[in-house]
């Protein structure tokens, strides 16, 4: 029996980045051994175990055979025949096709170190198209690595391009999807992961809402970037330069997908299209079964960025309905969220990526002022039900126009 670790460790390790996880594979061994050993068996469809002190997995080499459409469509041989050349030749890309004995050489059979240098992503061998999440890890690891240098190869991309006409991607089930794409979103160029998707004609199947953006022009004067989806992969890139959570990347991504829904006749102008793009961001996010958190902040954000960009100019009573319908009293973390998804939009174009967004932390003290806002047991007496309601908001009401008149003093 022979164990070696595999994958994405000797990946980063090379890369001098640190590793996140640890995998193993185990050459020439019984699932017996492994479990006389006190390993866990964890695997459903091949022998996986869980190391009885780390908890790392470790896996017996295996071949896969492509027997249906789809990421579940294989087969699996495991035997103590199995080498480890061929275990690593089923990967995806070569730089996860390699592994590190115990004794720290470098196993390599299929050129993972040339394109670690090389700063290439490129698939083993043919049987990368049996697979369609490769399509996804791709374009993931191409938005983990883009600020190294890092770029798909164009017989990769082809090859993408190809599995994506066959129609290999239609069968990407929408819970892997998502998993896939929530980890892109964390990445430090998530908008990487959607332009690779589209250099390869997967966009358009995955994230039709997204792809239609491209070729909507918007006002220059507005947007010196004009075309609607570089907008949104800028405003995508400008959220995790914020060090937003993936909530707020999320919300980034989807705040104009209601300017597809403008009639050509209309263009450049978008008038309306906040309440336009409330339905997609529900249908995208339905279809890919996206958390609720994430789905309520997308709806926010496209329904209000640009009353949140207006916000020094809006009346006190217009403040106050905003800070009301976004729930902004009682979920003042998710208001915090709209705020930095509406910076990112507003700072998501170009030439303007540095300018300044006073219209967060204007909106910011405008809801901490009227929160802070109760009544008094004088101003309570005599009042009850939805008067009480009503005096508060006629308090809160006299705070943002106090509030108001002292940002147009003291800008």
């Amino acid at each position: 029996m022979r164990v070696y670790l595999v994958g994405g460790a000797v990946r980063d390790r090379l890369l001098g980045l640190p590793v996140r996880e640890r995998d193993w594979v185990v050459v020439g061994a019984q699932p017996e051994e492994l479990q006389r050993q006190g390993f866990v068996p964890v695997g459903r469809e091949f022998p996986v175990f869980l190391h009885p002190d780390t908890h790392e997995e470790y896996a017996l080499a295996r071949l896969e055979r492509k027997v249906a459409p789809g990421y579940r469509g294989f087969t699996t041989q495991f035997s103590p025949d199995v080498t480890l050349d061929e275990d690593l030749k089923r990967r995806d890309l070569t730089i996860n096709a390699m592994a590190e004995s115990p004794s720290g050489e470098i196993i390599d059979p299929y050129g993972g170190r040339r394109d670690l240098d090389a700063r290439v992503l490129r698939h083993v061998s043919e049987s990368f198209v049996e697979d369609p999440v490769r399509i996804l890890r791709v374009a993931r690891l191409a938005a983990r690595y883009a600020d190294l240098g890092f770029r798909v190869a164009e017989e990769t991309r082809v090859l993408m391009q190809r599995m994506t006409a066959s129609g290999e991607v239609d069968a990407l089930v929408p819970e892997r999807v998502w998993q896939e794409t929530e980890r892109a979103l964390g990445e430090a160029r998530p908008d990487v992961f959607f332009e690779t998707l589209r250099a390869c004609a997967a966009l358009a199947v995955i994230f039709p809402e997204i792809d239609a953006l491209y070729g909507v022009p918007q006002p220059p004067r507005w947007h010196p970037e004009i075309d609607t989806g570089v907008h949104v992969m800028l405003a995508v890139r400008c959220a995790a330069k914020l060090g937003a959570p993936t909530a707020v990347r999320f919300a980034a991504l989807t705040h104009d997908l209601g300017k597809a829904r403008t009639p050509r006749e209309r263009w450049p102008s978008h008038h309306g299209h906040e309440e336009a793009g409330v339905p997609l961001v529900e249908a995208l996010s339905n279809r890919l079964k996206v958390p609720n958190g994430h789905r309520e902040l997308g709806v926010l954000t496209a329904r209000h960025h640009a009353a949140v960009h207006r916000a020094t100019e809006l009346r006190p009573a217009t403040a106050l309905k905003l800070l009301e319908t976004t729930d902004a009293f009682r979920r003042p973390e998710r208001f915090t969220e709209l705020l930095l998804a509406c910076e990112a939009d507003a700072r998501g174009r170009t030439g303007l990526e540095e300018r300044p967004y006073p219209q967060a932390a204007y909106l910011q003290r405008a809801r901490d002022a009227a929160a802070a806002v109760t009544l008094t047991e004088e101003e309570r007496r005599g009042l009850q039900g939805p008067a009480i309601g009503e005096k508060l908001r006629e308090k809160r009401l006299a705070v943002l126009a106090a509030a108001k008149a002292s940002s147009a003093k003291d800008p």
